[in-house]
């Protein structure tokens, strides 16, 4: 069945990835339209409604004929251009909403949200983690292209992805505990280390963790003026660590199928722990306390979830 389909953002990494990854599961190329909003929308949005050609700002991609078949979008301000697009298509475009909208479920064709965000409906789909765009042909080529430098680092190797963001943080006795512990792995243990950390991660942070490893010469830690090697780190890595802020990054090292360790940060967030709790009692993460051990459990593959519910829908929307 051939589609035309965009992916809707506000051009966040973690919602586009997640989109990206159900358009990857459907196996369609689809359109990306990064969207910008006026006020009062931009502040108000979803629960303002009444989108016009006036809503979206110039600055973002236009939305404009012809319509797609298919709308995939996340993002709490993605939300007024989904909503503009089905009604300027007639009602014609599927619209497939990932994460919890906080607006009634039936405003869209089809809301995918991960088992944390308690959200139901006849329309919802329940997911254990968020879609990904991880596959195993995907890892299997990150590993060829990222043989150098991950190729030649001893055996075991630990990736350690550092975020921090709102409402948990990277502070400075986190960063200090865990550059001690990384420094015994590598030092003591023989662990090889690929390190990566954000631009929203304190520069004390970053300079923590260099300053723990600058002795360790099985440490990698990555330069953000050179190619993100991220895929490199979950392709090569024999176990994973990062921080416990991100849904995206915990799905996205859980689709591997390999250890997936959490940093605990400071901060509090519900929701977030509520998925922390249900990884756990799949047997898909553990909190680090500085010791690394071996176990084996089924990768969530929600992306595929998604795409065969869309799959499903839109053959009987399209039969109607």
């Amino acid at each position: 069945m051939s589609i035309l389909c965009w992916v809707v953002t506000e051009g966040l990494p973690g919602p586009e990835n997640q989109c990206l990854g159900v358009a990857q599961a459907l196996d369609v190329t689809p359109v990306i339209k990064r969207i910008m909003l006026r006020q009062p929308w931009k502040t108000l949005t979803p629960f303002l409604g009444g989108e016009t050609d006036r809503t979206f700002s110039p600055l973002g991609d236009k939305l404009q004929p012809p319509w797609p078949d298919l709308v995939i979008a996340s993002g709490r301000r993605s939300i007024a251009a989904a909503r503009y697009i089905k009604r300027m298509a007639g009602n014609r475009t599927f619209v497939v909403y990932i994460q919890n909208p906080h607006i009634s479920p039936s405003q869209f064709d089809l809301v995918a949200v991960p088992m944390h965000d308690r959200v139901q409906g006849p329309n919802v789909i329940v997911t254990t983690a968020a879609p990904t765009r991880i596959t195993p042909d995907r890892l299997d080529e990150a590993r060829d292209y990222f043989a150098d430098p991950f190729g030649e680092m001893p055996s075991p190797r630990l990736a350690v992805c550092i975020v921090g963001d709102s409402p948990y943080h990277m502070t400075t006795a986190v960063a200090e505990n865990l550059g001690a512990q990384l420094h015994k792995l590598a030092s003591e243990r023989g662990v090889s280390l690929m390190v990566r950390t954000s631009e929203i991660t304190q520069d004390i942070v970053d300079t923590i963790i260099e300053e723990s490893l600058h002795d360790d010469d099985n440490a990698w830690v990555w330069d953000p003026e050179t190619e993100n090697p991220y895929l490199g780190f979950l392709a090569w890595a024999d176990y994973i660590l990062v921080t416990g802020d991100s849904v995206s990054l915990i799905s996205e090292a859980a689709g591997t199928g390999k250890p997936v360790y959490m940093i605990p940060l400071e901060g509090h967030s519900a929701k977030i722990e509520r998925f922390h709790k249900h990884m756990m009692e799949r047997g898909i993460l553990r909190v680090f306390d500085g010791i690394l051990e071996d176990w084996i459990y089924a990768p969530p593959n929600d992306a595929v979830l998604i795409a065969d519910e869309i799959r499903k829908r839109l053959k009987t929307t399209i039969s109607q």
